[in-house]
């Protein structure tokens, strides 16, 4: 494993659960406890970690916006056309923040007809830089390190909106959970977004797979079509989820 992609892999444990022990990253990564050590201190130095006593926890806030755009970049540009593939002309869409929603924006912006409500500026962006397409930011509190607006105003101006379909992407999914983040006020959106929504899209890359965070927001069961890699197939989750949401799209 890359050295790249064994931190991304850190985060997104980290992102799941606010901490780890180096015991369960040797065992999720398949690696020696002397590798998982230099890579907690190269992150903790990078700021984006702090190390304790047999692992290592978050500092609060999320890896930087470019740092999440540049890990699977291959898979969630796969994910992306797959859930443009789901789109037809003339719906509504509820897409939030992140790396995968700015790539299905980016499959999405050359359609014409239709009309895309978010919370993030760099999906608004990307709409709004094409004619076609109607675009609607969410007000709310800015949240700077995303790119996203976030609050009580966001959810509440969601729910004047009952689009077609609602394109959200989680920090991680399981049967039993559902879609779930770490942060509570991403969460607080997302779970706004699938309540209104008519159809519920998942874009979620493998290493989201049978991964718990801290804050669910929607039950697996309300979840139409969970959209990921081929990866995702040799997670031992990934049964469960076939049985629980409606449909597992295989990008």
């Amino acid at each position: 494993m890359w050295h790249e992609e064994r931190h991304s892999r850190i985060r997104d444990l980290l992102r799941a659960s606010g901490q780890v022990s180096v015991e369960r990253i040797v065992t999720e990564l398949g690696v020696s406890r002397e590798t998982i050590r230099r890579d907690l201190v190269e992150l903790a130095e990078r700021g984006e970690i702090r190390r304790v006593h047999g692992g290592a926890v978050l500092t609060g806030d999320e890896p930087p916006i470019d740092v999440r755009h540049a890990t699977r970049v291959r898979e969630k540009r796969a994910i992306a056309k797959k859930v443009a593939a789901l789109v037809e002309s003339g719906q509504t869409i509820f897409m939030d923040a992140g790396s995968t929603m700015n790539l299905v924006a980016e499959a999405l912006a050359a359609r014409s007809g239709l009309t895309i409500v978010t919370n993030a500026v760099d999906v608004a962006s990307r709409f709004a830089a094409r004619p076609g397409n109607e675009v609607h930011l969410l007000g709310g509190r800015f949240n700077a390190q995303i790119g996203c607006t976030q609050g009580a105003a966001t959810v509440a101006e969601i729910a004047r909106y009952q689009p077609h379909l609602a394109i959200v992407s989680p920090v991680g999914i399981d049967a039993k959970s559902g879609a779930s983040s770490f942060e509570m006020e991403e969460a607080e959106v997302a779970r706004a977004m699938c309540a209104n929504a008519r159809r519920i899209v998942i874009a979620a890359d493998h290493s989201k797979i049978g991964v718990r965070s801290r804050v669910a927001w929607c039950p697996a069961d309300r979840i139409d079509v969970l959209v990921t890699d081929r990866r995702a197939e040799r997670s031992r989750a990934i049964d469960a989820l076939r049985k629980a949401v409606g449909e597992v799209a295989y990008a």
